[in-house]
């Protein structure tokens, strides 16, 4: 059975277009299809059903944030799609709309171009988002954190925990948390277990509490400038 992911690439550059295609092809992605503009995107995803849609957030006519508008609405009209925003910039006002939409337990990433450096992490994050997980440049993280945060389940969160959440919103592994952090793998496992009891996500919920949680802080904060994606480790 063929298990590769399937994605559509949202991109207006012809070059950058379909050299990403072919990057990605090689990895073994399938490219249903790479399309140059937002209306191209819908089209395509409505005709293909991917798994994933890769979406620049400055396409035509206007190239200001047609692509992340459309990110949105597929969001909104396909519960199922992952959607990986890959672009040079950090779009605040529809990006935490974006990132906070969680339906269907479909998976949403936001990294940025010029810090991707390894083809292979890349397509890694594009995998995660495809299964339902997350993939968010730390920049991305800062700079929609930064502005000032409403009240929320979040204020009850210590500050390792909120260091644990936000490293978990970044797709970081347990294992990989430790290891920045400093502390054992069973210690973060607990710091994971409070923040889900704080955030009064049910056990029911399995795996898919992670997801949740990335997405009750993504929702709780709101903008800081660009500066390598640095993939986490496994």
């Amino acid at each position: 059975m063929d298990a590769r992911v399937r994605v559509v690439i949202a991109e207006d550059s012809a070059i950058l277009r379909e050299g990403l295609a072919q990057l990605l092809a090689v990895r073994g992605v399938e490219v249903c299809a790479a399309v140059g503009d937002a209306d191209a995107l819908l089209t395509a995803v409505a005709e293909h059903r991917p798994d994933a849609a890769v979406v620049d957030i400055r396409l035509p006519p206007t190239q200001t944030d047609e692509g992340l508008r459309a990110a949105v609405a597929l969001r909104r009209s396909t519960p199922d799609l992952g959607v990986l925003i890959f672009s040079q910039y950090v779009e605040t006002r529809y990006a935490a709309q974006l990132l906070g939409d969680g339906r269907g337990g479909a998976g949403v990433g936001y990294l940025l171009k010029e810090r991707v450096v390894d083809i292979g992490a890349f397509v890694s994050a594009l995998e995660r988002v495809a299964a339902g997980g997350t993939a968010l440049d730390p920049d991305v993280v800062a700079q929609l954190f930064g502005a000032a945060r409403r009240a929320s389940a979040l204020d009850g969160l210590t500050p390792r925990e909120r260091e644990v959440l936000a490293l978990m919103a970044e797709g970081r592994t347990n294992q990989s948390i430790a290891e920045r952090c400093t502390v054992t793998e069973r210690a973060v496992e607990k710091h994971v277990a409070n923040i889900f009891t704080k955030l009064e996500l049910p056990v029911g919920e399995g795996g898919h509490r992670r997801v949740l949680a990335v997405l009750r802080y993504l929702e709780a904060h709101s903008s800081r400038p660009p500066h390598s994606f640095r993939p986490p480790s496994a």
